[in-house]
């Protein structure tokens, strides 16, 4: 289809028509409808765009933030639920009487759901002909089983209490009942955690079909602030006294979460799939490798080998940079708990069980605190950053002047291109301050900004050999802020960029002549390594850099663990401070490996 395509001026020009999400929607009578803004690049624009980019942009028609904000609206609730996750499930399986090694062992959940769950899922959604779009069923079918799987997690100490004590008989204090709750919650957060990784690899995807090359750094810049935004409703949540005030939710801290955290899935999910219009799928060929299990793990190696050289120098430096955010995201809670309740274990040696757990429930929510303090942090960073990041589209040479354009309408102070027209209040103010100077620093691309993140982030691990009070780890934890969002940032920019430039000249936005330019620059044919061009496959390998280090990272979280923890409410247990500061050293391999990262 595709060589018939080439060789039919006419049949490829309506393929693109009717395929295509970014070209200006057909009227019922297959009239193309005009679009809502003048999308032609000003002569002034096109002084600091490629031929390439401005061809593609040509194609590409440029969306408003408020369509960006509904895109990626949905990563915030996620987000939400990650929170929780991050923030009180450590704590809440330790009071079920799991062990601190064994935790590190249930853990493996997350990166082992990643390393097998999103690469599946993303081939899955590549091939999707439904007419519901091509990531919308995974979205909602993985939200569907992260909801339910979450509540019942929050449940499982009565449900399991009420099978056997209520039915059978059994001792609801006895071994039986311990036991069989701490299996049920470890199958269910094995389940969450192969859930949530469905609807992320729906999500990721669809902000990548549905964004225009253009503004895939916008977007992903968006997708960072939302998922900011997501922290801080969540640690906002977790610090405050839910029982008290949302008693109707549950009669726990944690079980008001995850009401919390489901409730705010369903909103924005839903709010996602009601306003963005994914292009139809049924139009498109069943693309190669389509079949069953064993044809999708050969397409995914097929895809692994003809990764461009950009998303393989990406995923490398993920996988250094995860072993260090593993340890991070799941242990900090219980280390700044751990410093709070050393001096209350100094005091009182003598503490009933009952009386270390309330003494616990108090630290949990003082290390939620400093994650809100986080969440804020990194919020704050991923609204500012991109003001003084160098643009995707422009080169620091360029970004040395005192505007990004010549034209004051068409010029953004964050670096990010806006067309001609195009109604944005960012553009209203540019018009009424044709003067304020660029902030942008023309050396710092986003591949640099990243190698910085990952430096302050190990010097910042390793700075807990001089913390000692939890006011001293909340300061810590907040300026981690600032490499955590650049990490939510700066690698799905770079890997959607390089996505949606493969597809739109595999889908013919662009010239022959210029897609057989970028064919070469991209170490291969397009065609040929179409499987590598696939949003949900190369998210998917993405993802496996992400999660398949952070079994290593559990693995060796566990013996350390093993060798250093000391009894629940002890004095002097440092096994956390020094998992984070394993984490430190791996983040010094990401930046070395960032290195190779290209603008």
């Amino acid at each position: 289809m595709d060589s018939e395509r080439r060789t039919n001026p006419a049949r490829g020009q309506d393929d693109l028509d009717e395929a295509s999400p970014l070209l200006s929607p057909r009227s019922s009578e297959g009239v193309e409808t005009p679009p809502a803004v003048d999308t032609a690049l000003d002569p002034d624009d096109r002084g600091w765009l490629s031929d390439e980019d401005v061809r593609a942009h040509d194609h590409e028609e440029t969306k408003s933030t408020w369509y960006l904000i509904l895109l990626t609206i949905s990563i915030g609730g996620l987000q939400i639920a990650w929170s929780v996750e991050t923030s009180n499930f450590s704590p809440y399986l330790l009071s079920l009487g799991i062990s601190k090694s064994l935790l590190a062992i249930v853990w493996i959940a997350g990166p082992l759901s990643g390393t097998l769950v999103q690469p599946y899922v993303g081939i899955k959604s590549d091939q999707c002909r439904s007419r519901f779009g091509k990531r919308r069923p995974f979205m909602v079918g993985g939200a569907a089983a992260t909801i339910i799987s979450l509540l019942l997690l929050a449940w499982t100490r009565e449900i399991v209490t009420f099978i056997l004590h209520g039915i059978f008989g059994v001792d609801e204090n006895g071994q039986g009942v311990k036991v069989t709750t701490i299996v049920i919650a470890i199958f269910l957060v094995y389940i969450l955690d192969f859930a949530i990784n469905v609807i992320q690899a729906g999500i990721r995807a669809f902000i990548v079909d549905n964004a225009p090359t253009h503004q895939q750094d916008l977007a992903n810049a968006w997708a960072s602030r939302l998922t900011g935004v997501g922290n801080i409703v969540g640690y906002l949540f977790g610090y405050s006294d839910l029982p008290k005030h949302l008693w109707f939710f549950g009669n726990t801290q944690f079980k008001v979460l995850c009401m919390i955290a489901s409730l705010a899935m369903i909103t924005t999910l839903t709010v996602s799939c009601l306003t963005i219009s994914e292009r139809d799928p049924r139009q498109d060929p069943l693309p190669a490798g389509a079949g069953g299990l064993l044809a999708i793990f050969r397409s995914l190696y097929r895809a692994v080998r003809k990764l461009p050289r950009q998303i393989r120098a990406v995923c490398l430096v993920q996988f250094f940079a995860w072993i260090g955010w593993f340890p991070f995201l799941f242990y900090i809670t219980t280390y700044i708990g751990e410093i709070y309740v050393q001096p209350i274990f100094t005091a009182q040696p003598d503490m009933t069980p009952e009386e270390v757990d309330v003494v616990w429930e108090q630290a949990t929510r003082i290390g939620t605190l400093a994650l809100f303090v986080f969440a804020i942090t990194s919020f704050a960073a991923s609204v500012i950053l991109p003001f003084f990041v160098v643009n995707s589209y422009k080169t620091p040479e360029q970004a040395a002047g005192t505007t990004l354009v010549e034209s004051p309408a068409n010029s953004r102070p964050n670096g990010h291109f806006a067309s001609p027209g195009h109604g944005t209040s960012q553009s209203r103010i540019s018009r009424l301050l044709p003067n304020i100077p660029s902030m942008t620093i023309p050396w710092l691309t986003l591949p640099r900004a990243w190698l910085l993140s990952h430096l302050i982030f190990a010097a910042l691990m390793w700075l807990t050999f001089l913390v000692h009070t939890t006011t001293g780890a909340t300061l810590l934890v907040a300026l981690i802020g600032i490499p955590w969002a650049t990490t939510n940032w700066a690698p799905f920019a770079l890997i959607a960029a390089e996505i949606s430039k493969r597809n739109a000249i595999r889908r013919g936005k662009q010239p022959p002549s210029a897609a057989d330019e970028d064919a070469d620059a991209l170490d291969g044919d397009v065609e040929e390594g179409e499987e590598s061009n696939q949003a949900g496959m190369v998210l998917g390998i993405h993802n496996v850099a992400i999660a398949a280090p952070q079994i290593l990272a559990t693995l060796v979280s566990s013996a350390i663990f093993r060798a250093l923890q000391k009894p629940r409410g002890s004095v002097g247990d440092e096994s956390v401070a020094w998992v984070l500061r394993f984490g430190g050293l791996a983040a010094l391999a990401a930046a070395w490996f960032c290195r190779k990262v290209e603008r």
